[in-house]
């Protein structure tokens, strides 16, 4: 009998706020903006990516390019989907282990 293998979704795991927003936060301490972008987009397609874009104010043609893995989207769009997503990006200072 062969094994079936399956790309990995993260957007499967995602069914509560909390998760979502532990995803947010675990590809934000990443550092990688290219990861965010990429985590972001998994939870726009969760939401909708068509009501998301709308509710965002932007196309969801450039969405979908800007929270894609080569997207490279400005602040104002991050800023955007967040709060479309009812999110709001907050800022708190490194633990002295953190800053080394």
């Amino acid at each position: 009998m062969a094994l079936e293998l399956r790309d990995f979704d993260p957007a499967m795991f995602l069914a509560s706020d909390e998760a979502i927003i532990g995803y947010l936060e675990e590809a934000m301490a990443s550092g990688d903006a290219k990861l965010v972008a990429t985590a972001l987009g998994d939870v726009a397609r969760v939401k909708g990516m068509s009501a998301l874009a709308k509710q965002a104010g932007v196309s969801r043609e450039s969405l979908y390019r800007a929270l894609s893995e080569e997207g490279n989207p400005q602040l104002s769009t991050v800023l955007k989907v967040l709060d479309a997503l009812g999110f709001q990006l907050k800022l708190e200072a490194r633990t002295a282990d953190a800053a080394e």
